[in-house]
């Protein structure tokens, strides 16, 4: 008995910038049981830019460059101990940095403040 093959999944791309298009392209051509779907094609599913001004810029806010340092942990998974033991500060002072970012970036919780930080371009994943 031989095992059918899975039909690709198509996804289309619809993305202003043609650098991140073809970079896009590029990456996800080579994905086993991924199809890029041609012009016109319908697609089970589209990566589409959105508009900078919607999603929000970088200078929405303003992060201290101790809040900055304490993002890119957060970005690592660190708790707020490991975070005041690579900073060398304390517990309590990191705890307030991870408040007044969630504050300052409309977070729910550590992850989603990465999230938030990453869709508006102040940190690269």
């Amino acid at each position: 008995m031989s095992e059918a093959t899975a039909p690709d999944v198509v996804i289309s791309l619809q993305i202003d910038d043609p650098v991140l298009a073809d970079r896009l392209a590029t990456l996800l051509g080579g994905v086993a049981g991924l199809r890029l779907a041609a012009p016109g094609e319908p697609a089970a599913a589209a990566i589409v830019s959105r508009d900078r001004e919607a999603a929000g810029s970088p200078g929405d806010f303003e992060l201290t460059p101790r809040e900055l340092d304490v993002l890119a942990l957060l970005a690592e998974g660190a708790s707020n101990k490991m975070i005041a033991r690579r900073l060398g500060i304390s517990v309590h002072t990191a705890k307030f940095h991870v408040g007044s970012l969630l504050d300052k970036l409309d977070a729910t919780g550590r992850t989603d403040a990465v999230a938030h930080a990453a869709r508006r371009g102040v940190i690269n994943l």
